[in-house]
């Protein structure tokens, strides 16, 4: 019961910091591209995980790392936190913020998939109902009550914001089979981030300092809702069960929209408010599943 609680609370810390996303992407993104923009926060990041692995005297246990354990890290850091943010960025750079906001939103249910499917996590119908209630909260929020409002047209940034998705789904699932020391390894998977794209903007963009008004979103972004974030969520993922805390994540969307309301003034709607519900509601069937689950099983 104790660690049920301590990963519920890494997941409300991951969903109070990845609302603000949204709102730093649009902020910082004024003056750079996604390319620089994710080279700069990665690089953040990566400085930020490696204070912290210092401070905690554990990034010494990188140096066993053997071929394997590197293999790992490499292809983890590339798509959780490399093609993700690339396409996610991307997708708020030159995309209505509406609808990357709902196709983003579908690796919570991703992770369900990939968990039946790799991690052979049993599948409740509890589980699937409070995951699409949980949908039906994220295309509520961003449709207003009005599913005709999305112009779903620019098909192409949408797709590649989908396979970002798909790719942080990935990550999540994969993560949950790995032994290697958290610090460490998150520390290594924003290295790779960094390289790949410092790389990536060499090639299809160009090295340019980030002006003044970019700072304090870059720093942000960095510190808290990449790097410390990537934290809360792999522990999360190592005391519970990747589809049982899934679910939660769609309060994340919801949070969102309210900052964007109050920072950029975009008005309020009642389907804000009934998507409040419908989350809270899925959460309370989440987690009603998750109880009868340990009982059958204790």
């Amino acid at each position: 019961m104790k660690h049920s609680s301590t990963a519920y609370i890494y997941v409300a810390l991951c969903v109070l910091l990845w609302a603000m996303i949204p709102v730093t992407a649009k902020l910082a993104q004024g003056t750079l591209d996604h390319h620089q923009y994710l080279f700069y926060s990665s690089l953040v990041s990566f400085l930020t995980m490696l204070t912290v692995g210092l401070s905690s005297k554990k990034l010494h246990l990188v140096l066993r790392y053997k071929l394997q354990d590197i293999f790992t890290v490499v292809s983890l850091g590339f798509l959780g936190t490399y093609i993700y943010y690339l396409f996610l960025y991307f997708g708020y750079k030159y995309a209505i913020g509406l609808e990357v906001l709902v196709v983003q939103y579908l690796w919570p249910i991703l992770i369900v998939v990939f968990g039946g499917v790799i991690l052979k996590e049993k599948i409740t119908k509890q589980n699937f109902i409070s995951i699409i209630l949980g949908f039906l909260a994220v295309l509520i929020v961003v449709t207003k009550g009005d599913i005709s409002s999305v112009d779903i047209s620019n098909t192409k940034v949408l797709v590649l914001v989908f396979v970002g998705a798909g790719s942080f789904a990935l990550f999540s699932v994969l993560s949950k089979k790995i032994t290697l020391e958290p610090i460490g390894a998150i520390t290594g998977y924003f290295l790779v981030a960094t390289v790949a794209s410092w790389i990536s903007m060499l090639f299809f963009s160009e090295t340019t300092l980030p002006q003044r008004v970019d700072i304090l979103p870059i720093v942000i972004n960095g510190v808290f809702l990449n790097g410390i974030s990537y934290l809360f969520w792999i522990k999360a993922l190592k005391l519970k069960d990747a589809s049982y805390i899934a679910p939660y994540i769609f309060a994340t969307p919801v949070l969102s929209a309210y900052l964007l309301i109050i920072i950029f003034d975009e008005p309020l709607y009642i389907s804000y408010i009934f998507s409040l519900v419908l989350v809270v509601v899925a959460g309370l069937i989440n987690t009603n599943s998750s109880k009868n689950y340990q009982k059958q099983n204790s």
